[in-house]
């Protein structure tokens, strides 16, 4: 497939937004109040987006809506798994962190792999956000966006779910574990 080409085929549509409406109506506890046409609507008339949730599924992430943002008319999706993407697994923090890798370098980065996707890393807010919809991440963990400060000194942060409580870490950015991958959100 080419992947400059950010769009599915009709049949791959169908069959996605098909999915994406079953797993949205399996799961109303997340998105109270809204409804699965007007969701569908706009995601038919944005096939990049489409494609970038695609992009989200195939890689493991279940992705779901978590909200709407009423000032921007947009839909918000979270990878909704309950562990991180397997797909996205195995990756340190960002391309400076995979560059100072000397050996033992892991296939990418989180950030690098998550712009290509066309998605956004959780923040740590947006986090403990869809911890308030279920119980993610119990056995694997999940880097988010890092501040800045922490990034500049040679760290980066992840979290997870343990003993009932979301916990943030901290590791340097080149790390990297198969157990931890990363969550996206996209707004539609």
């Amino acid at each position: 497939m080419n992947n400059m080409k950010k769009e599915l085929s009709p049949q791959q549509g169908e069959e996605l937004l098909s999915l994406l409406k079953a797993r949205f109506e399996k799961n109303m506890n997340r998105h109270k109040g809204l409804e699965w046409t007007k969701v569908q609507a706009k995601l038919e008339a944005d096939i990049e987006k489409l494609w970038s949730l695609n992009e989200m599924e195939t890689t493991g992430g279940e992705p779901d809506v978590v909200g709407y943002d009423k000032q921007t008319g947009e839909y918000i999706f979270y990878d909704c798994s309950a562990e991180s993407p397997k797909g996205r697994r195995s990756l340190c923090y960002d391309r400076e962190a995979h560059e100072a890798r000397k050996e033992f370098k892991p296939e990418n980065n989180a950030v690098d792999v998550a712009t290509a996707m066309g998605i956004e890393l959780l923040s740590e807010e947006q986090y403990r956000e869809l911890q308030q919809l279920g119980k993610f991440d119990l056995k694997t963990s999940s880097w988010v966006k890092t501040p800045a400060d922490i990034r500049k000194l040679g760290g980066a942060i992840f979290c997870d779910r343990r003993y009932d409580t979301v916990f943030v870490y901290h590791n340097g950015a080149e790390s990297y574990y198969a157990a931890r991958g990363f969550r996206g959100s996209l707004k539609i």
